[in-house]
């Protein structure tokens, strides 16, 4: 998610408009209200940096939802300090957590399978897969995706206001790519 992102880059100098970080939280409220989520599993990075001004409006957004259980396996990028996340109920996990079959991690090179568990499904978030789509002449386009192996999904990241990390999907790999607000297989 890299909530305050943006933010963190205003504090730098660098002049990015507030409304992406607004419009990541009012996407965030709308599917949680859509799909009527008792439980949110964040697979790392879900704030960006130090504290800002945006991970205070975050708080206030956070207290309309007393309700949700919010689950944050810590990516790299997740350096608030521990009582923070207390504050904010949010529940930390190190490196990985295990659901039945299901691993969240975020970076699949801390999958969860054990010797004795050989039916386990990763869930990673940390690169922000993307491909690039080209026309028929220099056009093309970069588009976040799902990236999805045999033994491990890739989540694309949630902010509009991420980069992408191409990537190479390999023989009997899928990725679904985003298109403003629809899922298109490629392969």
């Amino acid at each position: 998610m890299h909530f305050g992102k943006s933010g963190h880059f205003r504090k730098s100098g660098i002049g990015i408009p507030q409304n992406i970080y607004k419009e990541d939280l009012h996407r965030l409220f709308s599917q949680i209200q859509f799909f009527k989520c008792s439980k949110l599993i964040i697979a790392g990075d879900m704030f960006h940096s130090h504290a800002n001004k945006e991970i205070d409006f975050f708080l206030k957004w956070r207290m309309d939802l007393p309700a949700l259980e919010i689950i944050l396996i810590k990516g790299n990028h997740d350096i608030l300090k521990k009582e923070w996340y207390k504050k904010a109920n949010i529940e930390l996990v190190e490196k990985k957590m295990q659901i039945q079959n299901f691993c969240f991690t975020h970076d699949v090179d801390d999958f969860c399978e054990t010797d004795e568990e050989k039916d386990v499904f990763a869930f990673s978030g940390h690169i922000h897969p993307g491909v690039r789509i080209s026309g028929a002449g220099r056009q093309s386009l970069s588009l976040p995706c799902f990236y999805f192996g045999k033994k491990y999904a890739v989540l694309p990241a949630f902010s509009l206001f991420t980069g992408l990390a191409k990537i190479s999907p390999k023989q009997g790999d899928h990725v679904f790519a985003l298109i403003e607000n629809t899922v298109v297989k490629l392969s």
